[in-house]
């Protein structure tokens, strides 16, 4: 049997097909409930090496230390399984990732992707990967390489627009990345990735009042979506750039946060946007501790430096020294290790992190220093431009508040020039 690309599915029969190739095309979209159908797949047929290996990529791509477990279960099942070619390739990516092999992950993915350029699979699986290891220029050619293979007749064609977008974006191309954006949404509105390329756009280029009614414009995204949360981000930040701080905080207080989510990626978004409130001097009460008591639970994984330095950010403001001390010997023993994650950790991570000590400790000449230092690499331990924008955030104000006014007065003067050469773009 064979899925809506023309792929041979091993262990397949019919039920499965049909819901394997539904779990797909939610996923192509970002929806939740893709997780649930993989699962009723696998009951239809548990022999479906596919629904293994899609299995296993959505509990790795949330970046969690408590995922790993049921991720290796489903490599180990499917690794039993007769399987092809291109199943073998997801099962060997898969196995270089739990290994903790980011970047030969994504390398695998990209020669999967060449020969069979119809899987969306590893196309958005490796996008994933490059997002996580900063690697901008790979987020648009490892979508550039197979876009002459596709055309609106393909099924899926709009994620394939919406990552080619956010691809654009990354590196630059605002225009083109905007107008394929919104195509994409055109297509398939419940697009969330798709939707969030746009609004990342209109975020670089300081289009405030354009952003809003993007996200504000378009209800399908915010449903079942398990990129709702960040795109509420998307949508605070113009609101705060706007210094309109109270709809910032009802955003948080809201779809942002009101759910208590307890994943690593819908935290990110909720240190970072109180940490860019405090930097604007808002005061934001007792919300610092119910994030942090969230992030608890990850303060002694040390399993990806970028969620790390946002679990610092919320013991350090929520007061939470123990779990700063775990996170600590954490990334301690993660520096150690010998995979990529030591190298986002030591290289970036590690020195972020004091940074943000250092800031909520009054030290601001120290985190201006430590800051100085990383901010031009920071790429390097994962996350967006506009994430890492509060690496460059921080340090001015840091660099006012230590006195060194020619420092900032200059890091200004860029961060002006640079807003206008993008809204030129």
């Amino acid at each position: 049997m064979k899925d809506a690309h023309g792929y041979q599915l091993t262990g397949c029969n019919g039920e499965a097909q049909a819901l394997l190739d539904q779990a797909l095309a939610q996923f192509r979209c970002l929806h939740a409930d893709s997780l649930a159908t993989t699962e009723a797949a696998l009951q239809a047929s548990p022999e479906l090496v596919m629904g293994h290996v899609l299995h296993a990529w959505l509990y790795l791509l949330g970046t969690e230390a408590a995922a790993l477990p049921v991720a290796r279960a489903a490599h180990e099942r499917a690794l039993e399984l007769p399987h092809n070619d291109r199943e073998g390739r997801h099962l060997h990516a898969l196995g270089l990732l739990l290994n903790g092999r980011w970047h030969a992950a994504g390398r695998a993915l990209e020669d999967l992707s060449i020969d069979y350029p119809h899987d969306l699979l590893a196309l958005q699986a490796g996008h994933q990967i490059d997002f996580f290891t900063g690697d901008a220029r790979m987020l648009r050619d490892r979508i550039a390489r197979v876009r002459p293979d596709w055309s609106p007749e393909v099924p899926g064609y709009h994620a394939l627009l919406g990552l080619y977008a956010f691809g654009l974006e990354e590196t630059g191309d605002y225009r083109l990345a905007e107008r394929l954006g919104r195509e994409a949404v055109a297509l398939q509105p419940d697009d969330a990735w798709a939707q969030h390329a746009v609004a990342h756009v209109l975020e670089m280029q300081g289009r405030r009042e354009e952003g809003i009614a993007w996200m504000r414009g378009n209800p399908a995204w915010q449903q079942d979506s398990m990129l709702a949360v960040h795109n509420w981000w998307h949508l605070a930040l113009h609101y705060l750039e706007m210094d309109e701080f109270d709809s910032v905080l009802e955003l948080f207080d809201g779809p942002l946060n009101g759910h208590g989510s307890t994943l690593a990626l819908e935290l990110i978004d909720a240190s970072a946007l109180l940490w860019r409130l405090q930097l604007r001097g808002v005061e934001v009460g007792q919300r610092w501790s119910g994030v942090a008591e969230r992030w608890a639970a990850m303060a002694a994984d040390g399993c990806y430096a970028f969620n790390d330095f946002h679990a610092a950010m919320a013991f350090a403001c929520g007061g939470r020294e123990d779990l700063l001390a775990s996170l600590h010997e954490a990334q301690r023993v993660a520096a150690a290790r010998d995979d990529d994650n030591a190298r986002f950790t030591g290289q970036i991570g590690a020195p972020g992190v004091e940074a943000l000590l250092a800031y909520v400790d009054c030290d601001y000449r120290r985190c201006t220093d430590l800051l100085r230092a990383i901010r031009n690499q920071a790429h390097l331990f994962g996350g967006s431009h506009a994430q890492r924008d509060l690496l460059d955030q921080t340090l001015i104000a840091a660099a006012e508040r230590s006195g060194e006014q020619g420092l900032a007065r200059a890091l200004q003067r860029e961060r002006r020039l640079l807003a206008e050469q993008r809204r030129m773009q």
